[in-house]
């Protein structure tokens, strides 16, 4: 007779969930987001015909009829890792997974950070194509695609993991040369444009409540990440996404002269295919770019 099995995926992220009684615990053990534990579970709720857990305002508890279906699996995960572990260390085949970002994000925050993935999963490679398109347009699939957000789109989980604000940034050479005491100084330097995002400096000099100022000179560039580099090269000042020049602001390379006002914007999201959303590298990188914006965040 055909064997009757619940989904195994789905099994083990409710044993992770019962046993540490949180599924972000779960998530954690399993190197996958909370997200993918509560589609697993809901999941094999489906398969079985009742609910299995009890949900409260972070905890979960197991139903009586899911503990005593626990207290039954749970010793069978553990004779299998038993038995998994007596023929010794199995190989792993490498997995690539395809990331899909902007070329200006791509090169100012996820490269610089992709060497600790890498040093973290070896036997992941890590494919990045940088696009700005819509999701419909890309020829391909990715794994993950990263953009701004958050938005819906059918066919795909949203999942937010950076936020940010645009100030203004230029190099400290720059403010030796030509120093900047209030907003109004800026009649005296040379404001930086990207010819996608016209209306940043404008915007920004609106809630200055100097709307009408004219600086020295502008210059604009056809790509945002051309537009960081000439500030960095003291050409002039830029309007800068907090998050993209975190590292150099950090390193000295950059400052923001004005504390404030600062420009509202769209956060980072990754957008994840439906049939993707329960897969365990998708849910790992997930982690890790949380994990990084963790970092930037403090």
């Amino acid at each position: 007779m055909k064997r009757q099995l619940p989904p195994l995926n789905a099994l083990r992220a409710f044993e992770a969930a019962g046993r540490l009684g949180s599924f972000k615990e779960a998530a954690a053990e399993l190197h996958v987001t909370h997200g993918a534990i509560s589609q697993q579970v809901r999941l094999l709720e489906t398969w079985l015909g009742e609910a299995l857990f009890e949900r409260h305002n972070r905890r979960v508890t197991l139903t009586p009829a899911a503990n005593a279906y626990l207290a039954t699996i749970g010793p069978l995960f553990e004779q299998l890792a038993q038995a998994t572990a007596r023929f010794g260390i199995i190989e792993t085949t490498s997995r690539t997974l395809l990331v899909n970002a902007s070329a200006t994000f791509t090169l100012r925050w996820l490269v610089p950070r992709l060497a600790r993935f890498r040093a973290a999963h070896p036997d992941v490679e890590v494919k990045v194509e940088t696009s700005n398109g819509p999701l419909e347009s890309l020829d391909d699939t990715p794994d993950v695609i990263i953009r701004g957000g958050p938005d819906t789109f059918y066919g795909y989980s949203t999942h937010t993991f950076l936020t940010e604000e645009r100030v203004p940034v230029c190099s400290p050479s720059l403010l030796q040369r030509i120093p900047l005491q209030s907003p109004d100084d800026l009649r005296q330097h040379t404001l930086l444009h990207t010819s996608s995002l016209p209306r940043l400096w404008p915007d920004w000099l609106a809630r200055a409540r100097i709307p009408t100022l004219r600086p020295a000179a502008a210059l604009t560039f056809d790509h945002f990440y051309l537009t960081l580099q000439a500030a960095i090269d003291g050409i002039g000042i830029a309007m800068g996404p907090t998050a993209l020049v975190s590292d150099d602001l950090a390193a000295g390379r950059l400052v923001t002269p004005f504390v404030s006002p600062r420009l509202p914007s769209r956060s980072y999201c990754a957008y994840v295919p439906d049939e993707k959303e329960g897969d365990e590298l998708v849910g790992v990188f997930l982690g890790w770019l949380e994990g990084e914006a963790g970092m930037v965040s403090r």
